[in-house]
C-alpha cells in the first residue's frame, strides 16, 4: 500500500491555513495554523495541522518553541532536520525584524522610549541580563552591549566593564537595563546598590547614569522615576 505524508491540500479547501491567510491576513490564523504554513508537510500517520498542533503542545506554546533547540525539535517524532530548520529561520526573521523597528541613532527621550526600544528582546529571556545602552549627546544609542548574563550583584557587575565601553565609544551618557525572569520589575536591594555605585563612578568620570530600568512581563520601572537616581 502506498502512503504519503499529508500536505495542506488534503486539507479541505475552506480550512486550509494558506487559503485563509491570502483570503483574511495572517492575522486570522491561530498559532496552529501559521506553524502548520511553514511545516508545510505532515507525516504518513498525522496531517500538518496534527503535528503543528502537537509541536506547540510538547512545547507549552511559542514561548519555549522559539528559543528550542534543533535537537528538541527533531526529538519529536514526525519532525525532522529539514522541518526544524524551516522553524528555526522563521523565528530568527522574527526576532531580526522586531530589531529593525529601530535604527543605531534611536533617541531616548524618557524611560518609556528606553523600555520600548528594549521590552520584547529581554521581556522573554530565562536569565537576568544586564545591558547598558550608550548614548551621545543628543540622547542617541550609539551603541549597546551586554555586560553581564546571571543574577544581579553589586560585586560582580563592576562598574568598570561598564564605564570602559562609554569610555571607547566617547559615550556621553548610559543607560542600564536589566530584566526579571518572574516577570516582576520591582527592584531588590541588589538593583538598588548597583545602581547607587553606577552613579557615582558615573559622576566621577564625568559621564553620567541616566536611568536603570528593569525590564518585566510587558512592565518595567524606572530607577531614575523611584528617586534613586539623582
Amino acid at each position: 500500500m502506498t502512503t504519503h505524508s499529508f500536505l495542506i491540500r488534503d486539507v479541505p479547501k475552506d480550512d486550509r491555513p494558506r487559503e485563509r491567510l491570502l483570503t483574511e491576513g495572517a492575522g486570522s490564523l491561530s498559532n496552529v495554523e501559521l506553524l502548520a504554513i511553514l511545516l508545510r508537510t505532515g507525516s504518513k500517520n498525522e496531517s500538518v495541522l496534527t503535528l503543528a498542533n502537537r509541536i506547540l503542545h510538547h512545547f507549552d506554546g511559542l514561548r519555549l518553541l522559539k528559543d528550542a533547540a534543533v535537537e528538541e525539535i527533531t526529538d519529536l517524532p514526525g519532525v525532522g532536520e529539514a522541518k526544524a530548520a524551516q522553524l528555526l529561520a522563521a523565528f530568527e526573521l522574527g526576532r531580526r525584524m522586531v530589531r529593525l523597528q529601530y535604527d543605531q541613532r534611536y533617541s531616548i527621550r524618557n524611560p518609556e522610549d528606553c523600555a520600548k526600544y528594549m521590552m520584547e528582546e529581554m521581556r522573554f529571556l530565562t536569565q537576568e541580563h544586564f545591558i547598558c545602552l550608550y548614548l551621545n549627546t543628543k540622547n542617541q544609542i550609539i551603541h549597546r552591549q551586554t555586560v553581564f548574563i546571571g543574577s544581579l550583584n553589586a560585586s560582580i557587575v563592576h562598574p568598570r566593564e561598564v564605564f570602559k565601553e562609554a569610555c571607547r565609544r566617547s559615550a556621553a551618557s548610559i543607560i542600564c537595563l536589566h530584566n526579571h525572569p518572574s516577570g516582576d520589575p520591582s527592584p531588590s536591594p541588589e538593583d538598588i546598590e548597583v545602581t547607587r555605585r553606577l552613579v557615582e563612578c558615573g559622576k566621577m568620570m564625568g559621564i553620567e547614569l541616566l536611568d536603570h530600568i528593569i525590564i518585566g512581563e510587558h512592565k518595567f520601572v524606572s530607577l531614575k522615576e523611584k528617586g534613586y537616581i539623582h
